[in-house]
């Protein structure tokens, strides 16, 4: 299901054996713009410190009860490698992480989740030595401090990051959410993740391969909107473009 960043912050995180806090941010990378941790704000409990659950031990997301589940517990949590509160994710704390828990690191392939194009719960399987080994460097950000970035179409600007979509089966990002109050006010747009050019970190702007008149005519998006599979079909035919999940069932076959 697809879920924004900001309303999935604020909800309670449930480990298998209590509450450990609730959720404060999301880290992702630079490269497949997958949510690679998200942050906990665990209240008194294990202050001085960042708490990172990665999406391996992430549950149902429960929009009821704004709940997500962990499959961790609190033991694990508190005895897993400590990275300061005010200290960057290193590689090193990475592996130490991924060590730690036994699962297949994202950076480890070419794809998404390193040598799976999906999230590998079962450990043995995550360890198969068979699978091409292609490392890569990702720089995480966080979904808080990219928020505000201005966005350009091909033919100028059109608004700034206000939100992320995010899919809770895979935990990539889906779509940015485009505030266009200073081009177009009132109106809100949804943007592909597929569509992205590049990015100028340095100066907080990225850049669509689309353009603005067509963004402006696309599907209607509000802020009571549940983006459904028909919405999603509807937008990416509006644009000429082949859905995400076409590529990655693909994918998952070729890997299998």
């Amino acid at each position: 299901m697809l879920n924004k960043a900001k309303m999935l912050t604020g909800y309670t995180l449930h480990s298998l054996d209590g509450e450990i806090g609730k959720v404060k941010d999301f880290f992702f990378d630079d490269k497949h713009w997958a949510v690679r941790y998200l942050v906990a704000d665990t209240g008194n409990w294990l202050t001085g410190r960042q708490v990172l659950i990665s999406p391996h031990a992430l549950g149902a997301v429960m929009r009821e009860q704004q709940q997500i589940a962990i499959d961790l517990t609190r033991k694990q949590i508190e005895d897993s490698p400590s990275l300061d509160s005010d200290k960057p994710v290193s590689r090193q704390f990475e592996h130490e992480y991924y060590g730690y828990y036994g699962w297949p690191t994202y950076w480890g392939g070419p794809y998404m989740w390193g040598s799976y194009p999906y999230i590998v719960r079962d450990r043995e399987q995550g360890r198969d030595p068979t699978k091409p080994e292609k490392a890569w460097d990702p720089h995480l950000r966080s979904t808080n401090a990219v928020s505000g970035h201005h966005v350009h179409a091909a033919d100028g600007e059109i608004g700034h990051i206000e939100d992320f979509i995010i899919d809770d089966e895979t935990w990539a990002i889906r779509y940015l959410i485009i505030d266009t109050r200073n081009w177009w006010p009132g109106k809100k747009v949804v943007v592909s993740l597929q569509w992205i050019e590049r990015v100028n970190w340095s100066e907080s702007e990225l850049f669509v391969n689309l353009r603005r008149e067509a963004i402006r005519q696309s599907p209607e998006y509000t802020e009571e909107f549940l983006l459904t599979r028909d919405y999603e079909t509807q937008l990416h035919r509006h644009y000429n473009r082949q859905g995400y999940w076409v590529d990655e069932s693909a994918a998952k076959g070729h890997s299998r």
